[in-house]
């Protein structure tokens, strides 16, 4: 069977060095080393492209690449130094580069998001080719950080289910992502399958495992089960932190709708995890009939029940906005408190 070329890609785990800006004296800093990180990015996307080819059409750069994480900062002066705004200045020069190189290019930032003041949320975009963002996902689990079940009802309020569970449309690829450790919450991939997600993005910052590490066990998991790609982007360290730099460095891939890695880098700054997406052979092989074709075999309805009446970590416990961040801590002792007298753990 011929290919068709239009439904086949090149697709990039760019891995780079995260600069922390925890150390900035105030939010005109920070903003000053946010866009040298995309100057320093800008570059070595452009020779990315160059070695790759220009049938290169997806670039997925790590967690947080442009800050770092907050190191006890509270939620109003992280807010300040280190969220960027839903149309702001570092969206926009992240566009030009997309728009430069005619580029999908997906990351993940802090933002904040003018009808939750006094909160911020982890997010993880994606930029088309004309500069535009296309996918915009909150982080919904998160044990240091806001995230819209925490504001539950005023989130679907403003952006329904959808908007919790965003899936792209694009010429790449219907298109979805998680962020860090939330690729071991299996039910966060499978609603965004349930909505036809294709391409997995997963900018993430952790210790690179082996290959029984949880989360190298859970991407290769999320996919066979999805049966969906996921392009996986780690960090190639944290600097300007007290944390060692290469805590956090290596194992950027590309996995395959079947679990195959197709690619894979080791340690420090790199582009050699890039791999083809085949979107016609991955939609083929979503609909042969058989025991692979596991999303044709799911049976949610029996599994309904049990999740409704299931209480473990509760919604809405930001609803009143700004809370201290020792909140965080304490709503999941609670949680562990409450699940251990009713005997589930």
């Amino acid at each position: 069977m011929m290919i068709d070329h239009e439904l086949a890609y090149q697709a990039l785990a760019l891995q780079v060095t995260c600069h922390a800006i925890n150390q900035s004296r105030d939010r005109q800093e920070a903003r000053s080393r946010m866009q040298s990180a995309i100057a320093r990015l800008e570059p070595q996307i452009a020779a990315s492209l160059a070695f790759i080819g220009s049938r290169c059409r997806l670039i997925v750069l790590p967690e947080y690449f442009l800050t770092g994480f907050p190191l006890g900062e509270s939620l109003e002066d992280w807010a300040d130094k280190a969220c960027l705004e839903m149309a702001g200045a570092e969206y926009e020069a992240l566009g030009k580069i997309a728009q430069t190189h005619r580029i999908f290019l997906a990351g993940n930032a802090y933002e904040v998001d003018p009808h939750f003041p006094g909160l911020y949320f982890q997010t993880c975009f994606v930029l088309d080719p004309t500069g535009s963002i296309v996918l915009r996902y909150r982080r919904l689990n998160s044990l240091f950080a806001p995230t819209p079940h925490d504001v539950w009802d005023r989130y679907l309020d403003q952006y329904g289910l959808e908007g919790v569970f965003p899936v792209a449309q694009t010429e790449i690829g219907n298109l979805a992502a998680v962020a860090s450790d939330e690729i071991l919450f299996p039910e966060v991939s499978r609603c965004l399958a349930m909505r036809g997600a294709e391409v997995l993005l997963h900018p993430t910052s952790e210790i690179y495992g082996q290959a029984r590490a949880p989360k190298e066990a859970a991407k290769i998991s999320r996919a066979v089960e999805n049966m969906m790609y996921v392009i996986s982007a780690n960090t190639a360290g944290i600097a300007d932190s007290p944390i060692p730099i290469s805590s956090v460095d290596g194992g950027s891939k590309v996995v395959d709708y079947r679990g195959l890695v197709l690619a894979e880098t080791g340690a420090g700054e790199s582009m050699a995890a890039f791999a083809e997406v085949d979107l016609t052979a991955l939609r083929r092989y979503r609909r042969q009939p058989g025991l692979g074709n596991l999303l044709s075999r799911q049976r949610f309805d029996a599994y309904v029940e049990s999740y409704q009446n299931a209480e473990f970590y509760p919604k809405n416990t930001m609803a009143n906005g700004a809370i201290e961040r020792k909140h965080f801590i304490q709503t999941q002792l609670a949680t562990i408190e409450r699940l251990a007298k009713r005997g589930v753990i």
